[in-house]
């Protein structure tokens, strides 16, 4: 019979057999409060119900890494800094527990209950593990199946982080539920292309700095542009030429990159104008540029208004 005064050793645990034992929490607290590392367990199904593995006094928690919580009962469970990187939480049941500051890197959190969890200042990781697993699938329906996992753990985080009014985690779960969403559609199809490029434009409403940046983009290849072929200022053409001295170059540079932002954000003042061909670049911009600002301003309304 089990002795659940002390600790049991970690071939018992790595076993499974002491998952449903009527003592588990009680066994798997006195095993933590030892401070050595719980590696590889397997807890499927066990009733941790009120479960405290929280490392009191101490600046790290503790680790139970690795572990098979496979439909655990973790309801209220204390795990405050505890470490679960590399766990199974799929489908686990952590409703209303404690996961402030816990590390779940690279957790299977597939089907995880988290409704009304603590899980501010979580450490998610870069990415949940289903979407690495995908990336590095040798056959293509794995990918998918990977994929469709990937996108329905990002879908549930997102929802209960709104619920909990983290708004920053749930825009950076929405982003990677768009980016695996377009993982599964054909490759070379329209729908992925447009995909693709609103997540390269503003990370799907998530990333204003993106748009930003795009912004800049075309403004400095336009002056660009309009300096190699020219543009008039007032009666007087300017453009770069290798016989003109430095100075008239960078004149007739920054002439242009006055043009180019008038004209992207179609202020167009009418000092400085295109000819030729430049007013078709112009054209472009200038569709180019008041497409940018509306997109602007919706991300960042979507974002200040969380």
């Amino acid at each position: 019979m089990t002795n659940t005064a002390s600790p049991v050793n970690d071939e018992a645990w790595k076993s499974g057999e002491l998952a449903s034992a009527p003592q588990v929490k009680t066994m798997l607290e006195a095993r933590a409060r030892t401070g050595q590392t719980m590696r590889g367990f397997q807890l499927t199904r066990a009733d941790l119900e009120g479960l405290d593995l929280v490392n009191a006094g101490a600046k790290t928690g503790f680790r139970l890494i690795q572990a098979d919580l496979y439909r655990a009962n973790l309801r209220n469970a204390h795990c405050f800094m505890l470490d679960l990187s590399g766990s199974s939480l799929m489908k686990a049941d952590l409703q209303h527990a404690n996961l402030h500051y816990a590390d779940l890197r690279d957790c299977n959190l597939l089907g995880a209950r988290l409704s009304h969890a603590r899980i501010e200042q979580v450490n998610w990781g870069t990415e949940i593990i289903q979407e690495r697993q995908a990336r590095q699938a040798k056959s293509k329906d794995i990918a998918r199946d990977y994929y469709q996992q990937a996108e329905e753990t990002y879908r549930n985080l997102r929802k209960v982080c709104e619920e909990q009014g983290l708004f920053e985690n749930a825009g950076r779960f929405f982003q990677r539920e768009m980016v695996v969403r377009r993982m599964l559609m054909p490759r070379y199809s329209a729908k992925r292309l447009v995909s693709k490029l609103v997540d390269l434009f503003c990370g799907y409403g998530e990333q204003p700095i993106r748009v930003m940046l795009f912004s800049l983009l075309v403004i400095f290849t336009f002056s660009l542009l309009f300096v190699l072929l020219g543009i008039h200022n007032g009666e007087h053409l300017m453009a770069f030429a290798w016989q003109q001295d430095w100075r008239t170059n960078l004149n007739a540079y920054f002439t242009s990159l006055y043009l180019s932002v008038v004209t992207f954000t179609t202020l167009g003042y009418g000092d400085v104008t295109p000819f030729g061909i430049t007013r078709t670049l112009a054209a472009i911009e200038a569709f180019i540029g008041s497409f940018t600002l509306a997109l602007f301003v919706v991300v960042f309304v979507k974002k200040m208004t969380r």
